[in-house]
């Protein structure tokens, strides 16, 4: 796609393949819109706490293969967070409810496979009075002595869930919780946002939102040799792991979402069905056509406004067909608008002019294509594949029948007899 300005200032925009899997485009653009509809449509002006839990290495491969396992060990770690900040709100009754969006991360910081838990959690619980109408109660930080309530009663329940569903004996379960330092569970709530810091809340969205990897972190050596950079020291200092690119598709495939499995979920007040979801949200009483930064306003920290069901948040009737025009007008956002708000700069405003930019041209024809490309000096072709090479076995017995050349091995430093014993 091509655009241009007033003053024939123009520049290119290559084409978005929408994929799930691997596209730096395509998770940059998944990342930055989760994080704006999350922030302008769904978390109202409060305190949010990021809590952050990791489970042994034995367990993660259970959570990452089976769906059933991994919604327990959400579901366990949620209740518990709820049931802790419950009780450091006394005025706030047993049927309160905190309101949690959920990240599922499935890679560690080196494109290794790691599921853990990213859960932000709004600082308090919400309870419904007689007439239905939602009150918020502020709880008080978790001190270190909640925190550790937190990892031993999430490791025994887990725990005693997996030895039940037969994932674990009872004695390899035993024996993981008894282990020392924490038995391999991992537990964090050091992040808090406060509730006006709006920026600050979509930074910590954009993080539990963040892709598999990081472009800018993948150097290349050479044709064969690739490093992503680490960003964490490891047991001997920093350890950049160096890839073939076959390896390095190899790890991303491996990272890529299984299909019907959620990058995110809602739990308590904020989730689909709950019924005071209308009430908490970021634009609960508002009148329809209201920007979005001053939709939050409105919500106040104690009480929220009651939102009739059938019923627009301005009090008239609307068909479903508006409704849903509504809802899907609000949880889309333009891509120019989307990197506006990482940048800072409206892409579609020319930077030598500040006139505005137009689309001149969709291009699509193939030799169109090798010409710009040709020009810009970008390769307009794609890498050779190489031929599969055969096991050093298999090649020497290819060149006693004549066929393609075998490649020269390394002597070994020990001879071993490698003939094969029937």
């Amino acid at each position: 796609m091509a655009v241009s300005g007033a003053v024939g200032h123009d520049f290119l925009i290559a084409w978005s393949c929408k994929g799930r899997g691997v596209c730096p485009a395509c998770n940059t653009r998944r990342m930055v819109e989760t994080a704006a509809l999350l922030a302008d449509h769904v978390f109202p002006r409060l305190p949010v706490r990021q809590w952050v839990l990791s489970v042994p290495k034995r367990l993660r491969y259970h959570l990452q293969h089976d769906p059933t396992i991994e919604t327990l060990a959400l579901r366990i770690f949620l209740s518990v967070v709820e049931q802790v900040l419950r009780r450091a709100c006394p005025a706030a009754g047993a049927d309160s409810r905190i309101g949690a969006v959920a990240f599922i991360h499935r890679f560690g910081a080196l494109l290794n496979p790691h599921e853990h838990f990213h859960c932000l959690v709004i600082e308090g619980v919400f309870a419904a009075d007689a007439s239905g109408r939602a009150t918020f109660h502020e709880s008080r930080a978790p001190d270190q002595k909640g925190l550790d309530e937190v990892h031993a009663k999430v490791r025994r329940r887990l725990l005693r869930a997996l030895t039940r569903r037969g994932v674990l004996e009872p004695e390899d379960a035993e024996k993981m919780a008894n282990w020392a330092h924490g038995g391999g569970f991992s537990l964090d709530a050091s992040v808090r946002i406060e509730g006006a810091d709006r920026p600050g809340l979509e930074r910590l969205l954009r993080y539990c939102a963040r892709p598999a990897f990081a472009l800018e972190r993948l150097r290349e050596i050479d044709a064969e040799h690739l490093v992503y950079e680490s960003v964490k020291p490891g047991p001997g200092g920093s350890i950049s792991p160096m890839l073939t690119p076959l390896e390095l598709i190899g790890r991303l495939a491996a990272l890529i979402p299984p299909p019907r499995r959620h990058r995110h979920r809602y739990y308590g007040v904020l989730a689909p069905n709950a019924p005071l979801r209308g009430q908490v949200t970021a634009l609960a009483g508002v009148p329809d056509g209201t920007p979005a930064a001053d939709a939050t306003e409105s919500i106040a920290p104690t009480a929220a406004p009651s939102v009739t069901p059938g019923r627009s948040s301005g009090g008239t009737e609307e068909t479903p067909g508006e409704a849903e025009a509504i809802h899907r007008r609000a949880a889309r956002y333009a891509w120019a608008l989307l990197l506006a708000r990482i940048y800072g700069v409206f892409p579609l405003v020319c930077p030598r002019c500040s006139g505005e930019m137009r689309i001149i041209a969709f291009i699509t024809d193939a030799g169109a294509v090798c010409d710009i490309l040709t020009h810009l000096g970008e390769p307009t072709s794609p890498p050779r594949l190489m031929r599969a090479r055969a096991p050093p076995l298999w090649e020497m017995l290819g060149a006693a029948r004549g066929e393609d050349e075998p490649q020269p091995q390394p002597v070994p430093e020990y001879q071993f007899d490698q003939r094969i014993a029937w």
